[in-house]
């Protein structure tokens, strides 16, 4: 009998990327299967978010290949993922709970009180119960970065995407949502965050991945490219961030 070969979550083949005469990515290939946390490390402007942006269709690829559960049509990869930005990019004008509910309903036609009843309970799991009717200038930073989780999750995405989600908080806010972050990888949500929270992302990556000048240097267990980095690019940004 022939076993049939897992399909990952998210593939991205030979994909390339160029702003102008820039190259930001350069033939980068990623597999992320169900249920796995990859943390992406990497200095300033080495091509990180611009791969989660390319793996998010919120910028095209120059060449590449891009797929979700085996699927490539645009429009319909659109449905099996979701992104929390570093600066939250919640509507201002919107309530928390609207903020949440109104993608699932008018984007994706679910039933209201089938999302209402979901995002009430998402609230309440992220320790956001009695905000339902708060507008985001009422809530701190860490309160905005947990709607924002809750309004991907609300989604009911395969796989979500964090841009330095904690990157816009103070130390305090920061283990807030960090704490958001481990729950969910426990619960064998499939991530792909990108980070410069070090003993985190060995803490709860299955995999770690380090770019720099728009290529995979580097990639592995944590405990391996963390702990044991073999390429000297990646000794050296490890040391700087534990400089600083």
């Amino acid at each position: 009998m022939q076993i049939m070969a897992e399909i990952p979550v998210l593939e991205m083949k030979n994909v390339r990327k160029s702003f102008g005469d820039l190259e930001v990515l350069k033939d980068i290939s990623l597999s992320v299967m169900e249920g796995e946390v990859v943390s992406v490390l990497g200095p300033s402007g080495s091509g990180k978010s611009t791969l989660l942006r390319c793996a998010t269709q919120l910028e095209s690829m120059t060449s590449g290949e891009l797929s979700y559960m085996g699927e490539t049509d645009p429009k319909e990869i659109m449905k099996y993922y979701g992104m929390v930005f570093q600066n939250f990019n919640l509507f201002p004008h919107y309530s928390v709970l609207k903020n949440i509910i109104d993608a699932p309903v008018s984007t994706q036609k679910r039933d209201k009180n089938e999302v209402l009843s979901l995002a009430r309970s998402l609230l309440k799991k992220l320790g956001l119960e009695g905000k339902e009717e708060s507008y985001p200038c009422q809530l701190s930073g860490g309160q905005k970065q947990r709607v924002a989780i809750a309004r991907a999750l609300a989604m009911k995405p395969k796989l979500l995407f964090f841009d330095e989600p904690t990157s816009a908080l103070d130390p305090e806010l920061t283990a807030e949502i960090l704490k958001v972050l481990l729950e969910l990888a426990k619960e064998k949500m499939t991530m792909v965050i990108v980070t410069h929270e070090i003993d985190f992302a060995r803490h709860v990556s299955d995999r770690v991945i380090f770019i720099d000048g728009g290529v995979i240097v580097e990639e592995g267990k944590p405990e391996d490219v963390i702990d044991h980095p073999s390429n000297e690019r990646t000794q050296n940004f490890l040391k700087k961030l534990q400089r600083g």
